[in-house]
C-alpha cells in the first residue's frame, strides 16, 4: 500500500500502478489515496484485481458499499492500523498509522462486512517492525466475528509466526515485510523469500 498517498492526499500513481500490472503475474491489490468510486474505476481498467481501503473506509464509509455493489465484495478489501494501549485496548487508526479514530476495531469489522467488504487486512500497529509475532489475540477476536477472509500484518520475524497466525489467529492468509528483508544477527538487508518446500513442511508435515 502507498502509505504516503493517503499521508499527503494525493491521488494514486496510476502510471506507476499500469506499469506494474503490465509486468505483474499474479493478483494485484493496491491501496492508498483511494478517495472515491472514480478512483476505483481507473484501478481496475488498468489491472488492479482487488483495492485496499483504509482512511477512507473510515471517512467515507459509503464509498466501502458503492464499490462494492459496482465491483463485487470479492473485489474490495478494507484494511485497518489497530493500535493497543497500555491497557489493552484496541484502537482504529488512520492516515498510515498517525491518527486515532476514536473506533474500536470489532464493531467496525463487522459493519465493514455488512457493507461489502470482501476481505480484511488487519496490521498492528504495536507489532510492525518487531518481528516479534503476530497480535495472535487480536486476530483470534477478529476471525472468529466475521465470515470473510482475514489476512494478518505486522509483527512476523520467523516462518513458524505465519503457522501460528493461521493456526491460533484464524487468518486465511499472513503478510510480511521485515522478515523477507533483514536476514543474520546483523539485520543485513538481502531481500530473501521461503521456498515452496519450506513453506509446505510448515504448513502440511
Amino acid at each position: 500500500m502507498d502509505i504516503r498517498a493517503t499521508i499527503e492526499s494525493r491521488k494514486p500513481p496510476f502510471d506507476i500502478i499500469e506499469q506494474i500490472a503490465g509486468e505483474c503475474f499474479m493478483p494485484l491489490a493496491y491501496g492508498g489515496g483511494i478517495n472515491n468510486i472514480e478512483d476505483i474505476r481507473t484501478l481496475f481498467s488498468l489491472g488492479v484485481e482487488k483495492v485496499i481501503l483504509n482512511t477512507s473506509a473510515v471517512l467515507n464509509q459509503k464509498l466501502v458499499s458503492s464499490a462494492a455493489d459496482l465491483y463485487g465484495n470479492q473485489s474490495i478489501v478494507v484494511a485497518l492500523d489497530v493500535h493497543c494501549n497500555l491497557f489493552g485496548k484496541y484502537e482504529v487508526f488512520t492516515h498510515g498509522g498517525q491518527k486515532p479514530s476514536g473506533l474500536e476495531p470489532f464493531a467496525f469489522i463487522k459493519k465493514m462486512v455488512n457493507l461489502g467488504a470482501g476481505e480484511l487486512f488487519i496490521n498492528s500497529i504495536n507489532r510492525d517492525g518487531t518481528m516479534k509475532g503476530y497480535d495472535l489475540a487480536l486476530l483470534k477476536k477478529i476471525t472468529s466475528q466475521v465470515n470473510v477472509p482475514v489476512i494478518a500484518c505486522g509483527g512476523a520475524g520467523k516462518l513458524i509466526h505465519f503457522k501460528e497466525a493461521v493456526e491460533e489467529g484464524g487468518v486465511a492468509a499472513v503478510a510480511a515485510g521485515s522478515l523477507f528483508v533483514f536476514k543474520g544477527k546483523h539485520r543485513a538487508v538481502l531481500i530473501n523469500y521461503p521456498d515452496r518446500d519450506e513453506l509446505e513442511q510448515l504448513f502440511f508435515k
